[in-house]
């Protein structure tokens, strides 16, 4: 990462700690503030449009909450109760612990062979 990628990045961490909207101006004049030179306007506008309406505290603290992904989909089909969430939870786990079950079939070998 460059030294204006850097810059603009605290800039931009700065103002989401005191609460202010994050603007290429605003990044630029924090820059400017810290004797930060040599830093191309593009990179003040692009993390500017890039955090636009977006709470920067709250992107943080999710950052490894893995809460974005798709689940996979069941075994069940795409219209069985397991695709859709209604199936109550012992059934989930039965399904859980004869798929673990199989899974040691599949190896040729058991605990007692």
């Amino acid at each position: 990462m460059s030294h204006s990628e850097l810059a603009t990045s605290y800039a931009a961490l700065i103002l989401a700690d005191d609460d202010v909207e994050i603007t290429a101006d605003k990044l630029q004049t924090l820059i400017k503030a810290a004797n930060v030179e040599d830093v191309e306007a593009i990179w003040t506008t692009l993390y500017a449009k890039a955090l636009e309406g977006k709470n920067v505290k709250d992107m943080l603290l999710n950052v490894g909450s893995g809460g974005g992904a798709a689940a996979a989909p069941s075994s069940g089909g795409a219209g069985g109760p397991a695709a859709t969430g209604d199936a109550p939870a012992e059934e989930k786990k039965e399904e859980k612990e004869e798929e673990k079950e199989e899974s040691d079939e599949d190896m040729g070998f058991g605990l007692f062979d």
